[in-house]
């Protein structure tokens, strides 16, 4: 499984890149997006998907 942060949704208020560097981060436009090292950091994209202010973090297959 890999994360997936809803673009639409996301304000960039940077919690994700706080609680888990190793998987997201901040894009141009100050949006954040995940890497593909969702998996082995789960428990951390866990209270990322759980601290966000907006439910933009998700799991996808």
């Amino acid at each position: 499984m890999n994360a997936c942060v809803n673009d639409d949704a996301c304000i960039g208020c940077g919690l994700c890149t706080n609680i888990a560097p190793a998987v997201f981060e901040l894009n141009d436009v100050g949006k954040a997006y995940a890497l593909d090292t969702a998996e082995e950091n789960r428990s951390a994209v866990q209270e990322a998907i759980d601290a966000c202010p907006t439910a933009a973090i998700s799991w996808t297959d």
